[in-house]
Parts: C-alpha cells; structure tokens; sequence
C-alpha cells in the first residue's frame, strides 16, 4: 500500500508541475500581447496624434491590434 500513495503522490506532483508551467507559459503570451499593444498600437496613435492623414500608421496599429489579440488567444488557450 505505501508504494501505491508514493505513485498517488508523484503523479500529484508531476501534473502540479504541469499546470505551473501552463500557466507561466499562459503568462508569457499575455505578456507580450501587453508589450505588443504597447508598442505598435499605442506608438502609432501618437503618430497618428501629430501626423494627420498619415496611412501607414494606420497599417501598424491595425497589425498591432491583430497581434496584440494573436498572443492574448494563445495565453488564453494555454491557461484553459
């Protein structure tokens, strides 16, 4: 019987372990869609803000909005 809670308690530790890294991993995708948005999309407004009319910001904050949810679709899909 004690052999069987020893693998009771290791399988116990393995899938803690799993799910820690699960969620770090989950974690780091949110990350860099906070470090995306910030720096694509909140760059680019300020572009945006002195420069009227000017397209290509347009095209960086629309490529950073689709990043920016890439990674936060990840994180999400990791966690769950």
């Amino acid at each position: 019987m004690g052999n069987w809670e020893k693998r009771q308690e290791e399988r116990k530790d393995l899938r803690d372990r799993e799910k820690l890294s699960r969620e770090t991993l989950g974690k780091f995708f949110y990350d860099l869609a906070k470090l995306a948005f910030a720096a694509l999309v909140i760059g680019s407004v300020a572009s945006v803000v002195i420069k009227k009319d000017n397209i290509d910001s347009w095209v960086i904050i629309s490529i950073g909005a689709f990043v920016t949810y890439i990674f936060a679709y990840i994180g999400y899909k990791i966690i769950k």
